[in-house]
C-alpha cells in the first residue's frame, strides 16, 4: 500500500534530479497533484529529527507515503507558503493561506504550525467543484432525497446537518444550495457566512468571517438579515448567539441552511437545549435535522467472511471483508458512503416531546417509532450488503459507545 502511494509520488520526480535548480518546485507540483489523483482530502508534511514524513488522508484515513530528506524539509514548506502567499520567514508562528496555484479548480488551503523539529505544514484539499454537485450526486437514502427536495422549496425554518467534523455536512449544504438556485431559476436571494470558504457557488453571495477584522458570525448575521435575503446558509453554530439569531431568522421568513457537531439527529436537538434555546423556537424553527456520517466503501476485491468473529458483534446475517487490489492501491477500499438519519420535529409527539424537554433517547425513540431509520440501521444494512465492512462500522462509530448500542438496540425492532 505504502510502496503504491509512494510510486505515484516518485513517478512524477522520476526525470528531475535533486541536483535541478527546480527540484523543490517540482516536489511541491507532484505532491499535490499525485494526491489530489488517488482522491486524498488532506497532505499533512511531519517534520522529524531525521526527515519530513509526508502522510495523505485518503477516505478518512491517514495512510504514510514516504519520507523526505530533512534537509528539504524548510525548503518544502517554505515553497508551499510562498504559495499562498505567506510570509516565509515567520516560522515561529501559524499562519493559514489560500494556495495560488490552482490548475484542477480546486480549492486548496494550507496550514502551517510551528513544532520541535521545524513546521508542519497540513494542505487541504477541498472536493472538486464538478464532484457532488448536486444532490443526486451524494447518493443519499430516497427518502432522505425526497424529503430535503420538499424541505428546500420551504420559505422559513432551519435544515441542520449534524455528524462529526469531516463527515461531508458542508458538502451537502452547497449540493442544497445549488438545487435552490436551480428550482428557483435565481429568483431566490441566497447568501452565507462561512469560516472559511470552501467551493465557490455561482449565484450565492457568499462572505468570509474576518474576527480580527471585527466581523464575525454575530455581527455578520445581524447585518446580512437586512440584506433582503430568502434562503441563508450559516458555516456553523458554535456559540448561544449565533444559535439564537439563526432561529430567530428562521421565525421571519427565511430559510436556513446551517450545521452543528452532534453524534445524531436527536442528540443535536438535546444539545441545542442545553445551549439555552428555548423549546418553543426548537419546535417551531426546526424543519428537519440531518445527522450524516461517511463509510469507506468496500473495494469490488472484497470477499466475504467465513468467520463469524469478523462480524465483530454487529447483529448481520452475513459480513464483507477488504482483500486489497491495485485498484484500491491495496486498502481494500475505494471511495466512501453517505449514512443518514433524518429528524422532522414537526411531527406530534415529537414535537411535544420538544416542547417538554424529553431526553435524547426519548427523542430518538419516538423518531424511530415514526419511521426513520436511524445511521446506525443503515449502516448494518450497508455491511450486510457489501458495501462496507463490520471493521469499518467500528472504526467511525466506536467499539463501545452510543454508535454501536444503538445498532444493537435498534436493529430488530
Amino acid at each position: 500500500m505504502h510502496e503504491t502511494l509512494e510510486h505515484r509520488f516518485l513517478a512524477r520526480l522520476a526525470e528531475c534530479p535533486p541536483t535541478d535548480p527546480q527540484y523543490v518546485p517540482r516536489v511541491v507540483d507532484a505532491l499535490l497533484a499525485s494526491a489530489r489523483e488517488v482522491g486524498a482530502s488532506d497532505i499533512h508534511l511531519r517534520p522529524t529529527a531525521d526527515s519530513l514524513q509526508m502522510v495523505w488522508r485518503v477516505d478518512g484515513v491517514l495512510q504514510p507515503v514516504t519520507d523526505l530528506p530533512a534537509e528539504l524539509a524548510p525548503k518544502v514548506i517554505a515553497r508551499l507558503k510562498v504559495l499562498a502567499n505567506l510570509l516565509t520567514y515567520r516560522t515561529e508562528v501559524p499562519q493559514e493561506g489560500r494556495l495560488r496555484e490552482n490548475a484542477a479548480e480546486i480549492e486548496t488551503r494550507l496550514s502551517t504550525f510551528p513544532t520541535m523539529f521545524g513546521e508542519k505544514a497540513v494542505v487541504r484539499l477541498f472536493a472538486e467543484t464538478g464532484r457532488y454537485h448536486r444532490l443526486d450526486d451524494l447518493n443519499l437514502p430516497a427518502e432522505t432525497r425526497d424529503a430535503l427536495d420538499r424541505l428546500l422549496d420551504q420559505t422559513g425554518g432551519v435544515i441542520l446537518f449534524t455528524g462529526p467534523a469531516g463527515s461531508g455536512k458542508t458538502t451537502t449544504i452547497y449540493a442544497c444550495l445549488r438545487e435552490i438556485l436551480d428550482k428557483s431559476r435565481g429568483r431566490r436571494s441566497l447568501v452565507s457566512l462561512e469560516d472559511p470558504i470552501e467551493v465557490v457557488v455561482d449565484g450565492v453571495d457568499q462572505s468570509q468571517l474576518n474576527p480580527a477584522a471585527g466581523f464575525d458570525m454575530q455581527t455578520g448575521l445581524r447585518s446580512l438579515v437586512r440584506q433582503d435575503p430568502e434562503v441563508m446558509m450559516v458555516g456553523e453554530i458554535r456559540d448561544h448567539t449565533t444559535a439564537e439569531i439563526v432561529f430567530q431568522a428562521s421565525l421571519t421568513g427565511h430559510l436556513v441552511l446551517t450545521t452543528f457537531h452532534a453524534g445524531s439527529a436527536a442528540t443535536a436537538i438535546s444539545r441545542l437545549s442545553d445551549m439555552g434555546i428555548e423549546p418553543y423556537l426548537l419546535r417551531s424553527g426546526i424543519l428537519a435535522i440531518v445527522c450524516q456520517r461517511l463509510l469507506r466503501r468496500l473495494c469490488a476485491c472484497r470477499r466475504e467472511a467465513a468467520d463469524p468473529e469478523a462480524k465483530l458483534g454487529l447483529p448481520v446475517a452475513r459480513a464483507f471483508v477488504p482483500a486489497g487490489c491495485q485498484e484500491c492501491a491495496g486498502t481494500g477500499y475505494h471511495g466512501r458512503m453517505v449514512v443518514t438519519e433524518m429528524i422532522e420535529p414537526g411531527r406530534s409527539e415529537l414535537g411535544r416531546a420538544i416542547l417538554s424537554r424529553s431526553d435524547s433517547g426519548h427523542l430518538e425513540k419516538l423518531a424511530i417509532d415514526s419511521g426513520m431509520v436511524s445511521q446506525y440501521q443503515r449502516a448494518c444494512q450497508a455491511v450486510e450488503n457489501g458495501s462496507t465492512s463490520p471493521e469499518e462500522v467500528v472504526r467511525v462509530y466506536g467499539t463501545s459507545g452510543h454508535g454501536l448500542n444503538e445498532i444493537r438496540s435498534t436493529k430488530h425492532e
